[in-house]
């Protein structure tokens, strides 16, 4: 009898949108992630310097007054500890609308909302996490 040595790939969700949150949360546990979410960047920033994950999965549009995901973005890659952190994109926004950013800033896929089923996403992660 051997005990599995294999550690959950833990998940990180910056997302304002309890709907999509709950769409998330329930089909990256399903596929054996450890999963967490942060409603902000502000938050997103506490959660990874106290434990990072994996990989982070953010959002570009928090609202007025707050830091958007790019402004994150550039946070994360300038500090030592989170400048290789692997970032996914998932925003309402195209990419398009972002010229540089994403090649720019690391991100490793934009995944634009409405044209992506959770399950393509679950089956991306599955690869970036290898």
């Amino acid at each position: 009898f051997q005990v599995s040595s294999f550690m959950p790939k833990r998940i990180l969700l910056v997302e304002d949108d309890p709907f999509i949150v709950d769409i998330y949360s329930i089909s990256f546990k399903k596929a054996g992630y450890k999963f967490d979410v942060a409603k902000d960047c502000q938050m997103a920033q506490e959660k990874i310097n106290i434990n990072p994950p994996d990989l982070v999965i953010l959002d570009i549009d928090f609202g007025a007054g707050k830091m958007n995901g790019w402004e994150f973005l550039k946070i994360l890659r300038s500090e030592e500890k989170t400048k290789n952190l692997k970032v996914v994109i998932l925003s309402n926004h195209n990419q398009e609308d972002y010229p540089g950013k994403v090649s720019e800033l690391g991100v490793l896929k934009f995944f634009l909302k409405v044209e992506t089923n959770v399950q393509d996403l679950v089956d991306y992660l599955g690869e970036a996490l290898k």
